[in-house]
């Protein structure tokens, strides 16, 4: 087993705040240049940019992992990831049954944009997707675990848009596979703030919707290969798996 090093959220173009810049194949590229070995695509409320994200990836020698950021009922953001692209396609159907018909406006939203490997636009999405899914998070949670994947509270330290900010605490029978950190704290801190969090585990991600803001924050796991398989077992500490804490 060895280190690897992970970035779990990161926006492209079709998130509406994600920068123009934020194509697919200049995100891979970024990360190559980081060094990063596994990547997420976590825009909002859409998966649509994973299958070129995971064929971008592998050519790069960086595993992609397909997902997205969803908006609940509640406005509490959630990192939702997947391993392969039938779950993902799958999921994309949830969440377009799920999104609320509100026109997105470009010129206050920011451009909501599916691109292809070469930069050429492929689609524009025309319901704005940060809005809040008519979906709880309780349902979000099982739609995810039956399709086989995980979810994860996105940026609990953050004042807004968070699991913590929304409820004011973490209910017991959410029973969440770790809990997000972001780039504005550290672990370490957040521990220290939050000692009756102390039994969750905890990772963090960039968040980043600027090429110069990916890699800004990671997590390196202990893994056999960098792989969807391998990530569980280390959020779960199982099998010598392990998140490797500065």
């Amino acid at each position: 087993m060895k280190c690897f090093r992970a970035d779990l959220h990161v926006h492209s173009v079709l998130s509406p705040c994600g920068d123009l810049d934020m194509s697919p194949v200049k995100i891979v590229r970024e990360a190559a240049k980081q060094q990063i070995d596994l990547l997420a695509i976590a825009d909002h409320n859409s998966t649509l940019h994973a299958r070129v994200m995971m064929e971008l990836g592998k050519e790069a020698g960086i595993v992609v992992l397909p997902g997205a950021e969803v908006n609940t009922r509640e406005e509490i953001h959630c990192l939702t990831l997947f391993e392969n692209l039938e779950q993902t396609d799958a999921f994309q159907h949830f969440l377009d049954s799920r999104l609320p018909a509100i026109p997105n406006k470009p010129s206050l939203f920011g451009d909501q944009l599916v691109v292809d490997r070469n930069e050429c636009i492929l689609s524009e999405v025309e319901p704005l997707l940060i809005s809040a899914l008519e979906a709880t998070i309780y349902e979000v949670r099982d739609e995810v675990e039956r399709l086989g994947g995980i979810l994860i509270p996105a940026h609990i330290d953050r004042p807004y848009n968070s699991i913590k900010s929304q409820l004011g605490f973490i209910p017991a029978d959410l029973q969440p596979i770790a809990l997000e950190v972001s780039a504005r704290s550290t672990i370490a801190v957040f521990r220290h703030e939050h000692p009756e969090l102390a039994a969750y585990t905890m990772i963090t991600n960039s968040d980043s919707h600027q090429l110069e803001s990916l890699g800004r924050a990671t997590t390196r796991y202990w893994l056999q290969e960098a792989s969807f398989a391998e990530l569980c077992m280390a959020l779960r500490n199982e099998g010598g798996r392990k998140i490797m804490e500065p």
